[in-house]
């Protein structure tokens, strides 16, 4: 599919997309619509309760006198409101309206409003992005029906004065929503499919777009006393995996990397302390904070981002076999720390455990932030809005707030403290693995402040944000929602870059 960007607008093939802001007056590209149709686009407004709010849309077929096939018309929402994530909600709500219609182009002449921080062509590349993300789908398993589930569409033209501008704007976007949709294809996968070493072998592809991939067996993870990471995979007979990215863009090749970690269980069934059937269906989704690190690495590489950055990502799978790690098993990580383990459905601690520590010790990064479905805890305190952000450093926890804000992937911050460690205490090893049926979410990135020393540190809790079983959000078609990619982006670009 093709996305461009063009100085004037198409109007005689496909669908033609047309704005009008909340409570205007048609004017421009709507207005000439409208008077070349015969009035066609008023009366549909006043036969219908449009008006102009975000979101809302009239289709027409195109009447007589217009070529294109058919007219979509597009609310702006009130002008003063419009920003970047207005302009991508346009994009996706126009795409969507149209994906399966058997389209192949569509035109956006929109004449969008100004937005305060935001340049015109700005604004045209988020529009185009929106679109982009509306396009996803995952229909590689399906064999029947096909058409029903794919779009037909070959072009998405946006007509903008400044088209150049536009299209050096969008080359950045475009790699931001390549690495989302590598996260959703991960996330999407089967766990049949998705093993650890499966995951592995798709990071070390990236190798084209100039990632270093590093790949550590059991044998090299049990040589560096990784006993918290493969205690969880034990049960499981497929290997488990750490996979170390590096992108080395900044100009100065030694300086200290940014660091991003991620819990990749690519399929928890909670071992022996095994979950409900219920419990268990979307459990190949436990691996999306590894996703969304490796999306948001293959992002940062093909934007060439100035900055050096690593990638490091626990992958492990979590089975109820005759090997399988036991409640009370006591397991020693590779920071010398023993952790009694209680339950082994609280397993991707264990796993970032390991990984957090190797990363600053590996690397010594200027900051770590880890991302994890850690909790089911963090969709009962915030639902499927916002992810949990805990941290140890208010100035990485801001910036991460500002960048989430930014970029539309929003989080929560929660607390840290004395109070909440105590909760961890063990009788017999140094730490327990769960601290009881409180503040579930808390005592979990408490476990894992263990595991940090002097670096600042910032755990997502994405639990409730990675995937979406009820109604889908306009720019999130699929059930993976490839959520943490934008914001680590975001994040690098606001404050990391030189």
């Amino acid at each position: 599919m093709q996305i461009s960007f063009v100085s004037r607008p198409t109007m005689d093939s496909g669908t033609l997309v047309v704005g009008t802001p909340e409570g205007g007056a048609f004017a421009g590209i709507a207005a000439e619509m409208d008077r070349l149709s015969g009035g066609a686009l008023k009366r549909a407004v006043g036969a219908s309760r449009f008006a102009g709010k975000l979101g809302q849309t009239i289709e027409l077929v195109a009447p007589a006198g217009i070529k294109a096939s058919r007219i979509l018309l597009m609310g702006l929402g009130k002008p003063p409101a419009f920003d970047g994530a207005a302009a991508e909600r346009v994009g996706a709500g126009a795409v969507g309206k149209v994906f399966a219609s058997g389209e192949k182009e569509i035109h956006f002449a929109v004449e969008l409003p100004k937005a305060a921080k935001l340049t015109p062509p700005a604004l045209a590349a988020h529009l185009a992005l929106g679109a982009r993300l509306r396009t996803y789908t995952f229909n590689r398993y399906r064999t029947r029906h096909r058409e029903e589930y794919e779009t037909s569409l070959t072009l998405i033209a946006i007509a903008t004065r400044e088209a150049a501008a536009a299209r050096r704007a969008f080359a950045v976007m475009d790699a931001v929503a390549d690495g989302v949709f590598l996260a959703r294809d991960l996330v999407n996968e089967p766990p049949n499919v998705l093993s650890p070493v499966e995951f592995a072998q798709r990071v070390k592809a990236l190798a084209k777009v100039g990632l270093g991939v590093t790949v550590l067996g059991e044998a090299e993870m049990k040589k560096l006393g990784m006993g918290a990471l493969l205690g969880v995979g034990q049960g499981s007979e497929r290997e488990s995996q750490l996979v170390v990215m590096e992108w080395k863009g900044a100009r100065a090749k030694k300086e200290a990397p940014v660091a991003f970690v991620g819990k990749g269980v690519c399929f928890d069934s909670g071992g022996l302390s095994l979950k409900t059937g219920a419990g268990m269906m979307g459990m190949k989704g436990d691996m999306g904070g590894a996703a969304a690190v490796t999306g948001a690495m293959l992002a940062l590489a093909t934007r060439k981002a100035r900055v050096n950055v690593v990638g490091v990502i626990g992958l492990v799978e979590n089975m109820p076999d005759g090997m399988a790690q036991r409640p009370d098993d006591v397991v020693t990580s590779m920071s010398g720390q023993t952790i009694e383990v209680l339950n082994t459905d609280a397993e991707g601690r264990l796993v970032l455990a390991d990984a957090l520590w190797y990363a600053q010790q590996k690397f010594k990064p200027k900051f770590v932030v880890d991302l994890a479905t850690l909790t089911g805890a963090i969709v009962t305190s915030l639902g499927h809005e916002h992810a949990g952000l805990f941290s140890n450093d208010d100035r990485l926890a801001d910036r991460i707030t500002a960048a989430g804000r930014a970029a539309g992937e929003p989080v929560w911050r929660l607390p840290l403290g004395d109070a909440y460690d105590k909760a961890l205490k063990s009788k017999i090893a140094d730490m327990k693995n769960i601290g009881g049926p409180a503040a579930g979410s808390i005592t979990a990135a408490q476990f894992l402040r263990r595991f940090v020393e002097a670096t600042p540190w910032a755990h997502l809790d994405i639990a409730g944000v990675a995937w979406q079983d009820g109604e889908h959000k306009p720019l999130t078609p699929g059930w993976a929602t490839g959520w943490g990619v934008r914001i680590l982006n975001r994040l690098v670009a606001d404050h990391y870059e030189k």
